[in-house]
């Protein structure tokens, strides 16, 4: 590849080089050139044997430059993709997983036919849960929450960039929302415990905003805090649906189970076989 004109394709082996020597992976050259160029897959193979333009070309090295030295792509790019919606992120909010978007899966189905439905999405950072929701079922009425100040602009952001009417409050958990009781309440709230530090990624421990990732008591701070004060928040027949850690689902069992004795409480399973979502059904 020559320094002056590559073209996409020769830059995209070039990072993809990078990537991999970094013993990283390499799926991220075509994530950031496809951020960086605002081409999609079928535009950039059009143009892949055409030179990039120096502009480009530099302003791509210097993102793959920063991947490599630990930065999540997503966080370079300032973008991330969730259950087809494009958001802004920033180190003040978690980047959105793929995993997530079973959750948003799993409500969508038990709700398809649901016409005026309630929702809080507890936690909501960059706003993907609360958003996703809102774009599948417009005529819901959506809410979401978030500690942080900072998560709430970039929610508030990506609202209006998409469009969509979400209303966004800052609490603590569910201490200063709406007191009207929700048909559903979601949430994917910090829950990795301190004690995994030590296996956990770099970039992530690095980049990511560690109130959005560690809970106390083995991660599961947050949802005994949950269960205890969730009932009070949710219709006769409304729903708390929760991500949380491969291996915590058993003491989360427990724990609703012991707090909400008449509810009904089910474990499922995400893509990879492993349990990491629950819903709580209220029976009052």
């Amino acid at each position: 590849m020559t320094n002056s004109f590559p073209t996409y394709f020769e830059a995209q082996q070039w990072a993809s080089f990078c990537l991999k020597t970094a013993q990283l992976p390499t799926d991220s050259a075509r994530f950031l050139l496809l951020g960086l160029t605002r081409l999609n897959q079928t535009q950039l193979l059009i143009h892949y044997r055409d030179p990039m333009p120096s502009d480009l070309y530099q302003a791509y090295r210097a993102a793959v430059k920063r991947v490599v030295a630990g930065e999540p792509a997503q966080y370079v790019l300032g973008r991330a993709p969730f259950y087809g919606l494009d958001l802004t992120v920033n180190p003040a909010v978690l980047i959105p997983r793929v995993e997530t978007e079973e959750l948003v899966d799993w409500i969508l189905t038990d709700y398809q036919d649901a016409q005026t439905i309630t929702v809080l999405d507890v936690g909501t950072g960059s706003g993907a849960i609360a958003l996703a929701l809102k774009h599948e079922q417009r005529h819901w009425q959506v809410s979401a929450s978030d500690v942080s100040a900072a998560a709430l602009t970039v929610a508030r952001t990506n609202a209006a960039h998409l469009g969509l009417a979400v209303d966004f409050y800052e609490s603590d958990l569910l201490k200063a929302v709406p007191a009207t009781p929700f048909d559903i309440i979601v949430s994917n709230p910090p829950y990795i415990a301190h004690a995994e530090e030590s296996v956990m990624d770099a970039s992530v421990l690095n980049y990511e905003p560690r109130g959005a990732l560690f809970a106390a008591h083995d991660g599961l701070a947050l949802y005994e805090q949950l269960a205890a004060t969730v009932a009070s928040h949710l219709t006769p027949s409304g729903r708390l649906y929760l991500e949380f850690g491969y291996h915590q689902g058993s003491a989360l069992q427990q724990l609703f189970r012991k707090a909400m004795p008449h509810a009904e409480v089910t474990v499922r399973q995400d893509m990879a076989g492993h349990d990491r979502m629950l819903r709580v059904i209220n029976h009052e």
